[in-house]
């Protein structure tokens, strides 16, 4: 199936949307290629948290913070602010959030599909994207990442879609994925990176499997351990029976982490499925675990994310 694509405004930005018979999305190259809106066309439901602040970023490098944390952004080839650990880029930086999502990238419209592009600035790659409509209430994102380098390139990718979270809504996961390692914890509720966790019941009565209310003040970045058993995960709403389900390959996209913020980082109240290339957050971390995809010399690393409305 094929989707319509427009060129439309948003903010001042130019931007892409596309839709299907129940869903549409609105990109804005300029802006990391960020997606700000997601909407299910058959109950109107908006599924991407905004901020409030205006949309943009402060440039190349930025603390995600200081831009407008909305929507959702590609991190890559790193997460947290580091250095690159090993030769030929040791010491060069990766930026906190990657570097891709405050790079402006370039999109074109083909044939029902919108095929975004970004080369990387501080390491020798080029990140792809294409998305296209597979069916009526499904988005479907193909990726590729080329080594333009002489040397393997390890990295992390995770998506960063920030959803709008009511109280209640419902974290789904495989069978068998029933422990996590904390990367952050506000307050050090679940203790500190690398700590370890049962889930979705963490102790002291805490459900990581259920939206909190922001009242709660409670911000959480965590992974499960291992692999995922199979490649999906859901946001479900008990209320009116709507859900947004993300699919991708277990071999390419082996794990799965989840940032819950309920009021305890910057107030603000959101909840983010992250599939993930790599494990944890930190590059240098996952590296030495030897939990990190890479790309050789000249070669290409493909996968994708299928995303579904109910």
């Amino acid at each position: 199936m094929t989707g319509k694509w427009s060129k439309v405004q948003e903010q001042g930005y130019e931007a892409w949307t596309g839709s299907s018979d129940r869903l549409s999305i609105t990109v804005i190259p300029a802006l990391g290629g960020k997606a700000v809106s997601l909407r299910n066309l058959a109950t109107n439901r908006e599924w991407l948290w905004t901020s409030g602040k205006p949309l943009g970023n402060n440039g190349f490098g930025s603390p995600f913070g200081e831009g407008d944390e909305s929507g959702w952004d590609e991190m890559f080839p790193g997460i947290n602010a580091c250095t690159y650990a090993e030769e030929p880029w040791q010491g060069r930086s990766v930026p906190d959030h990657g570097e891709v999502w405050s790079l402006p990238w370039h999109a074109e419209e083909s044939e029902g599909s919108l095929h975004c592009q970004v080369e990387g600035r501080n390491f020798p790659y080029t990140l792809e994207k294409t998305y296209t409509f597979s069916g009526p209430d499904t988005l479907r994102i193909d990726y590729v990442v080329t080594n333009r380098g002489e040397a393997s390139l390890p990295f992390l990718w995770a998506a960063h879609p920030l959803f709008q979270a009511p109280e209640g809504l419902q974290i789904r996961v495989p069978e068998g994925m029933n422990a996590i390692e904390v990367s952050y914890s506000a307050d050090e509720r679940l203790g500190v990176f690398g700590d370890r966790r049962s889930w979705p019941i963490a102790g002291n009565g805490i459900d990581l499997s259920v939206v909190e209310p922001a009242s709660s003040r409670s911000a959480e970045k965590y992974y499960f351990e291992g692999k995922a058993p199979e490649g999906w995960a859901e946001l479900h709403d008990p209320g009116t029976g709507e859900a947004v389900r993300f699919r991708f390959p277990p071999d390419k996209v082996p794990y799965l982490a989840v940032w819950a913020n309920s009021g305890g980082y910057g107030g603000h109240h959101h909840v983010a499925l992250e599939p993930a290339t790599g494990r944890m957050d930190d590059l240098a971390v996952a590296m030495e675990r030897g939990e990190v995809a890479a790309v050789e010399p000249g070669g290409r690393y493909e996968w994708y994310l299928e995303l579904q409305v109910k």
